[in-house]
């Protein structure tokens, strides 16, 4: 039998039917999901499945063809593939049709399954391989580096392009250098407000004696050197978005104020009697999670309520390193393009740094490696010039469990070049158990094929 590969989801309410498909499908090469019932596969079945579907026409509640119109709506260049009775070919049909890709009717052999699947697979690998390359021209285009494929990454990306143009205040979670800023600036220049200002300001890098004329501004004479009127940072983002930095840092008698304006979407500058109204947007970006207490230290929790109207995460660099590659790739580039220097070739002491270095200051380190790189720096440079790291807190151990198990999950995908069947069986985890983790991780057993 001509062997195969891909990810199949295969929906069957008969038990041996289901099994002995399965086994038929692995045995030719294939990754097989299988569900008993068409609920039960939508709940794997999305944009981002990068699989092809096979269900049986008749079964109790949902059938085929219904379960065809349903995963339609979610992605309808996603390859649905009927198999029919005797009496269905007429239904079957119609529903080629409609967008179903194939259907075969029973008995059927084993090689005409196969045969289907195979020009299937490949016309779903070919839609996603363009899809991927269009939204990184997207991101190229905007000069963002706002790039990956890791789950987390492109759920990301798509409540970006979702909220941009709502009116709503957003709280931006994530690690230092995950790129809390770019996220903001992508919300910004995404929406209707990208004509107007975004304005920036980091609430940890200024002195509490500066950050509040900086914040809400000052008439003349309002105070000791105060010779002239100073439209502060609020007032000057009103139509356009106020990016909060480390807004933890806030002191807090400006925490009130903040809080005052956010409520009342207005403000009265110092020296000032007039209250002036305001078309405000606020992304606050945090290095903590300020919705445990521990963490929040003296950060007001009503200001973290009002703020917390949308929670964006953006994962560490740690937690999708199949992305490492790809964004070392886009700064060397750009290294190389602002060094006026050929782009460096990767050799095997910078292939194993990317992968083995853990990045705790995550892609601002590695874009500060690429620039190491394209100057001819290599790993061993890079590691006598950097500064001894301060031990990172520990994490709970959820968290670090979370960790642990994830990296497991890369180990396994790596050692098997991306194989999903290889490595379930080196794990020693049932498949849904598997597809479950590699969601909630963020994990695509794609990154880990070669090329």
């Amino acid at each position: 039998m001509t062997q195969g590969s891909g990810l199949v989801a295969l929906v069957d309410d008969d038990a041996d039917l289901l099994h002995a498909t399965t086994q038929l499908l692995e045995l030719a090469g294939f990754t097989v999901i299988g569900f008993d019932n068409a609920e039960a596969a939508l709940g794997v079945v999305d944009r981002n499945f990068e699989g092809v579907v096979v269900s049986d026409i008749r079964m109790p509640g949902m059938n085929g063809l219904q379960l065809f119109d349903r995963v339609k709506a979610v992605d309808p260049d996603l390859p649905v593939i009927l198999v029919t009775g005797h009496g269905d070919v007429d239904l079957a049909v119609a529903a080629l049709k409609d967008g179903v890709y194939d259907f075969i009717p029973k008995p059927y052999a084993g090689e005409r399954l196969v045969e289907a699947l195979k020009r299937a697979s490949e016309k779903r690998r070919l839609v996603m391989e363009n899809r991927r390359l269009r939204e990184a021209a997207a991101l190229a285009a905007d000069g963002m580096p706002l790039i990956g494929e890791a789950l987390a990454i492109r759920r990301l990306r798509e409540t970006l392009r979702q909220i941009a143009d709502m009116d709503v205040d957003v709280l931006v979670e994530g690690e230092t250098g995950t790129g809390k800023e770019v996220v903001a600036d992508l919300l910004h220049r995404w929406g209707r407000r990208r004509a107007k200002p975004f304005v920036a300001l980091n609430c940890g890098a200024l002195p509490e004696t500066v950050i509040e004329s900086e914040l809400f501004g000052h008439e003349a004479g309002a105070f000791t050197g105060a010779q002239r009127r100073r439209i502060g940072s609020i007032e000057h983002s009103s139509g356009g978005t106020l990016f909060l930095d480390e807004i933890e840092s806030m002191p807090p008698a400006l925490q009130v104020k903040l809080l005052r304006v956010l409520e009342t979407r207005s403000l009265t500058p110092l020296g000032s009697n007039e209250t002036r109204r305001l078309d405000l947007r606020v992304v606050a970006a945090t290095k903590v999670d300020l919705g445990r207490q521990d963490q929040r230290g003296d950060f007001r929790e009503d200001l973290y309520f009002r703020l917390n109207v949308v929670t964006l995460r953006i994962p560490p660099l740690r937690e999708r390193r199949g992305d490492i590659e790809m964004l070392f790739g886009h700064f060397l580039g750009k290294a190389a393009e602002r060094f006026g220097q050929p782009v460096a070739k990767v050799n095997a002491a910078v292939s194993h740094h990317l992968q083995s270095h853990d990045w705790p200051g995550n892609v601002r380190e590695l874009a500060h490696f690429a620039d190491r790189v394209a100057l001819g720096l290599g790993p061993d440079e890079e590691t006598r010039s950097s500064p001894p790291r301060s031990p990172a807190p520990a994490a709970a151990l959820p968290e670090r469990v979370g960790h642990y198990e994830a990296q497991l999950i890369r180990d396994a995908l790596r050692d098997h070049a991306g194989d999903v069947r290889g490595a379930i069986d080196a794990l020693g985890v049932p498949r849904k158990t598997f597809y479950d983790k590699l969601k909630r991780y963020g994990i695509a057993a794609s990154d880990f094929r070669p090329s």
